[in-house]
Parts: C-alpha cells; structure tokens; sequence
C-alpha cells in the first residue's frame, strides 16, 4: 500500500498552471515538523523539519488557487510518486513528490475573507 498522511505548513505561495487543454496542476511545498525534546540523561534532540514536494491535480488544484497560500495549514492525504528527469544541463535528477488525494484546509479563515463572505 501507498498512502501518504501529512500535516505542514505551506512554504511558498503555491505554483499553479493549466496544461493539456486546461487540466489545473498545482505544487506545494508543505513542511512538516517534528518537536523536539528532551531525553532522560539531558541530551537534547533538536526540532527536526522535512520539506515535501506536493502535486495536486484538477479540482485539488483548483482549491489551491484559490485558497491556499504561504503559511496555511494543511493536511493533505496521497501517494508517493518518484520520478528521474534530465535537467537543462542535462544533469539526471531524481525527485519524490507526494500526489495529493484528497485535502483539508486546517488555517482559518482570514478576517477578510470572513467579511468577504457576510
């Protein structure tokens, strides 16, 4: 099984695009975050993040035009996908992306919008 659960913070506003006869495609870069803490003897573990490339299509995508921004919480259910490419300089790279399958916006609302929406 392949299933990916997530809970981040949005890194940068999201990149959107439309491709293939206007299919949506969105890319977030979520965060993800683990506290650190203190061992019994003392040792200290420090606070460790891990940055995810995420990938969302269609309808998800969409939302993210919309909604999601620099700093929102999300919590994004997915896959994950690796895949190889050559670069410009025709380096080959490797890149694992989370494929979003579903989404819930976790930030709330922002008194604008709530005005907005009166």
């Amino acid at each position: 099984m392949n299933k990916v659960m997530l809970i981040g913070n949005v890194g940068k506003e999201p990149e959107v695009k439309y491709v293939d006869a206007g299919l949506c495609v969105a890319s977030v870069s979520l965060a993800t975050t683990e506290r650190g803490y203190k061992l019994k003897d003392g040792t200290e573990v420090p606070e460790r993040t891990e940055w995810h490339d995420v990938v969302l299509w269609r309808g998800l995508a969409e939302v993210v035009e919309k909604y999601v921004h620099k700093g929102d919480k999300l919590f994004i259910e997915g896959q994950i996908h690796s895949r190889t490419y050559e670069d410009r300089n025709g380096i080959r790279r490797h890149v694992t992306e989370i494929w979003a399958e579903s989404l819930e916006l976790l930030s709330p609302k922002a008194k604008s919008e709530e005005q907005e929406n009166v």
